[in-house]
């Protein structure tokens, strides 16, 4: 049982080959979202169509996270991914928290954010 299809692989040939690897050990998928049972012919039709679906909807998105950033650097000339914090800590040795996050232009929360993780 899982919630959706999305939830179980990135891709349609990860999803198809999943679904071969449950069936070929006797065990059947009820997809709760979508009230999908794979032990039947049109269960199993109606897993790949979603499959398909789930992967396009996925590559939307990075596209649409892509070109975001794009337009954000195209706006910004110093734009930096708040990633970028952690790896520059070394380099801003005795810098503190607040004269990072003023230096970078972000909150002092999301630079203590970022170093916690880091």
């Amino acid at each position: 049982m899982s919630w959706s299809v999305d939830r179980l692989g990135r891709s349609l040939q990860q999803l198809v080959g999943f679904l071969g690897d449950i069936h070929e050990k006797g065990i059947d998928l009820y997809l709760h979202q979508q009230g999908l049972d794979t032990s039947t012919p049109s269960g199993k039709a109606l897993f790949q169509m979603l499959g398909v679906f789930a992967e396009f909807e996925r590559a939307m998105i990075q596209e649409r996270v892509k070109a975001g950033l794009a337009h954000a650097r195209a706006q910004d000339p110093v734009f930096r991914p708040v990633s970028s914090i952690a790896s520059d800590r070394p380099a801003k040795k005795g810098m503190g928290i607040k004269r990072i996050a003023n230096h970078v232009g972000i909150g002092v929360g999301t630079v203590q954010r970022i170093l916690a993780q880091g």
